[in-house]
């Protein structure tokens, strides 16, 4: 056996492409982020006096919307690479539409947080109703910044969405490399998964 054909497949190893290099950085400390968070709340929460609000119906429908965007997503990932390109318009197309359901419903779910009296729990014990505030109870405050966060993350995959849907409806563009999808795609199946683990995580605390 030759040096060449030895050496051969170390020449040919692919580097990672930095874009998709920077995006697992950005989720990277993400996750530090809200791990860091949601670290804080149980801390502050185990101190007492730490109130705790019911989930609004519409949260539940919200996740069944993300998680449905990210099954279209893949969809068309595939429709992509198999160059089914009615496909992927089709699917990229719901997908935008799952993600605006998701952020529109969030934004009724925290309208009615903060408009809609809540049943409120302090230390097991049902004290009574009451709206959040973010002057309130610390466990509101960290409630704001959280979701807030996370909508600000659902929003910039929603920009990012509409660039994809919007160069898929091109003209003038026919075929292109697939990095700037893989990338959208990677970060949107990352915010699906973090909702789902911040809906759990406040279902199980609430």
């Amino acid at each position: 056996m030759s040096i060449q054909a030895i050496n051969a497949p170390v020449g040919e190893r692919k580097k990672l492409h930095p874009h998709k290099f920077a995006m697992w950085l950005a989720i990277a400390s993400i996750i530090m982020m809200f791990a860091g968070l949601t670290s804080a709340y149980m801390v502050r929460a185990a101190q007492g006096q730490w109130r705790h609000f019911e989930m609004p119906g519409i949260f539940y429908f919200s996740t069944i919307a993300i998680i449905a965007s990210s099954v279209t997503f893949y969809l068309g990932m595939r429709a992509f690479r198999q160059r089914h390109m009615r496909s992927f318009r089709t699917m990229m197309v719901l997908t935008l539409a799952l993600g605006t359901t998701f952020m529109l419903s969030q934004g009724i779910g925290f309208y009615e947080l903060i408009h809609t009296p809540q049943s409120v729990w302090i230390d097991g014990q049902k004290v009574g109703e009451a709206v959040v505030q973010i002057t309130g109870n610390p466990s509101e405050s960290f409630l704001f910044i959280i979701f807030g966060l996370h909508l600000l993350h659902i929003l910039g995959g929603i920009v990012a969405l509409l660039l994809v849907f919007l160069k898929a409806y091109s003209k003038r563009v026919k075929l292109y490399k697939s990095t700037g999808l893989e990338v959208t795609a990677t970060y949107w199946h990352f915010v699906d998964l973090l909702w789902l683990y911040l809906f759990l995580f406040f279902l199980l605390n609430q």
